[in-house]
């Protein structure tokens, strides 16, 4: 499936864009969750990015995941599975017009995808020079592929490979 790519330069809204989300999920899931995590690079400060949020619901373990699908379901989200990721329960959302463009997804505190997203994103807001590195490979994927998500996403996974190195989660 081919959809466009789009790379934009940091942006501040991004922040709080994040709050936004965050304050429309807490009402409903604020006794059943750990945390909701702002990841990916729209989480990272300087970095260039798809302008989408991407934001992890952190639950204890699965004996809460069916009341929070019911949870979410209420402000319109739809549980769409794992889409293949183990331990990472991805959701859409309809009738949320009003919210920043984001992807919602729910990790169990012991997920292996849960760490590589939080680690990853803390090896970055910790290193400037990556995240200059990481923003051009993301912006060259950008032209190289502007319609091709797919092979954006395999131009950059060598960097990302790099830096699970780095930080000790390959």
């Amino acid at each position: 499936m081919s959809k466009r790519v789009i790379v934009t330069p940091y942006n501040e809204q991004w922040k709080t864009d994040f709050e936004t989300i965050k304050k429309h999920l807490l009402p409903a899931v604020k006794d059943i969750v750990i945390s909701v995590e702002h990841i990916g690079s729209t989480s990272v400060e300087g970095l260039a990015a798809k302008p989408i949020i991407d934001i992890d619901i952190v639950i204890k373990d699965y004996y809460v995941f069916d009341t929070l699908v019911k949870s979410l379901a209420s402000l319109g989200y739809i549980h769409e599975g794992n889409l293949g990721i183990k331990d990472r329960e991805a959701f859409d959302y309809r009738g949320n017009a009003d919210l920043p463009k984001h992807h919602l997804y729910v990790c169990p505190e012991f997920s292996a995808e849960l760490n590589r997203h939080i680690t990853f994103r803390n090896y970055l807001r910790n290193n400037p020079e990556a995240v200059c590195e990481y923003s051009k490979v993301k912006e060259d994927g950008a032209k190289l592929y502007p319609d091709s998500i797919d092979d954006y996403i395999a131009y950059k996974s060598p960097y990302i490979e790099r830096i699970y190195k780095k930080c000790g989660i390959v």
